[in-house]
C-alpha cells in the first residue's frame, strides 16, 4: 500500500471583475488570483479493491460522485484505466462555501495526489488541463501562486508574488449560493470596475499599499446588499487597521490585508469574540 499527503490550499481574490455574460452563460471574468497558507489536509492511499472510497471531517459534506474530490480522483483514473483503488481521508479546515475555493483545491490536490501515487507522469500543465473540466477554479488550484485569470477563470498568467503581510480571514454564519449571485449580477450594468491593471503594476513594484488600495469585487454589488454582516465585518477590519478589506470571490468570506502584526493580531481576538464571524483565521 502507498500513502501520500497532501495539502490542499484556499485562494482569495485580490481582484475581480466581470466583463460579460457570454452566450454559453458562463461569465467573463479578470481577476486576482492569490494561495494562501490555509489548507485542507487529504491523505491518499492506494487499495486493492478497484473502488475510490472518500471520507470526511464534515458530515454534511458528500463522499461520492457530488464531491468534486472523488469526480477529480475518477476523472484519472478512468483515463488511465487504473484497475487499483485509492483511499482519500479529507480533514477540512477551509471554511465551505465561502469564495476561497476550498472545493476545487480539495479536487486539485486529489489530482496531484492519483499523479504521484500510479506513477502516471502528468506536468503541472496536463494536469490543469484535466482540472477545468472539473471546475473553472482547479486550473488556479493546482498552478498556485499569484496569478491573472480571464475567460471563465481558467486562462491563467502567472504574476509577481503577492508583498508579505498579513491577512485576517472572517466568515460569517451564513451560506452563499455562487450560482444566486452571478445569476443576479448584471454586468453591463456595473458602473464601476477594480484597476486590476493597476494591481498588477502593484505586484511587480512590491507595493502592497496601492495593491490593497485598489482591491474590487464586483460581485459585491449583489452579495453585500442581501447579507448586510458582510458590510458589517469589512467595516470593523478597517476600523481595526487593515489597509483594506473585501469578500473573496461569490462571499461571504472577508479578508483584510494588514501591515502591522499588533494590528491584525488584535483584529483576530476582537472577531473571535464577536458574534459577526462564525470562522476566524490570521495567516502570513
Amino acid at each position: 500500500m502507498k500513502e501520500i499527503k497532501l495539502k490542499a490550499k484556499a485562494k482569495i481574490n485580490l481582484g475581480l471583475d466581470v466583463l460579460r455574460k457570454r452566450e454559453d452563460g458562463y461569465h467573463e471574468v479578470r481577476m486576482i488570483m492569490q494561495t494562501i497558507p490555509l489548507y485542507d489536509k487529504l491523505t491518499m492511499r492506494t487499495a486493492e479493491d478497484g473502488q475510490i472510497r472518500l471520507q470526511t471531517n464534515l458530515r454534511f459534506l458528500p463522499v461520492g460522485e457530488d464531491n468534486l474530490v472523488y469526480r477529480a480522483a475518477k476523472l484519472l483514473m478512468d483515463e488511465f484505466q487504473i484497475k487499483q483503488g485509492v483511499e482519500i481521508d479529507l480533514v477540512k479546515y477551509i471554511p465551505v462555501a465561502a469564495g476561497m475555493a476550498g472545493g476545487s483545491s480539495d479536487a486539485a490536490a486529489a489530482l496531484v495526489g492519483v499523479n504521484k501515487l500510479f506513477n502516471l507522469g502528468l506536468s503541472i500543465e496536463q494536469l490543469m488541463e484535466r482540472g477545468v473540466k472539473i471546475g473553472a477554479d482547479v486550473p488556479f488550484c493546482v498552478m498556485r501562486g499569484t496569478a491573472l485569470a480571464e475567460g471563465i477563470g481558467e486562462k491563467l498568467t502567472p504574476l509577481p508574488p503577492m508583498p508579505k503581510c498579513h491577512i485576517l480571514i472572517a466568515k460569517p454564519g451564513i451560506h452563499v449560493s455562487t450560482k444566486f449571485v452571478y445569476g443576479n449580477l448584471r454586468a453591463d450594468a456595473l458602473k464601476e470596475h477594480p484597476d486590476i491593471d493597476g494591481q498588477i503594476e502593484a505586484l511587480k513594484r512590491g507595493d502592497l499599499r496601492k495593491l490593497a488600495r485598489l482591491m474590487g469585487n464586483v460581485l459585491e454589488t449583489v452579495t453585500v446588499p442581501e447579507y448586510p454582516v458582510i458590510r458589517q465585518i469589512k467595516e470593523t477590519m478597517m476600523t481595526c487597521g487593515a489597509l483594506n478589506a473585501m469578500m473573496s470571490g461569490s462571499g461571504p468570506t472577508v479578508f483584510g490585508l494588514f501591515e502591522e502584526e499588533a494590528a491584525a493580531q488584535e483584529a483576530y481576538r476582537m472577531f473571535s469574540e464577536d458574534g459577526d464571524a462564525r470562522q476566524v483565521y490570521l495567516v502570513s
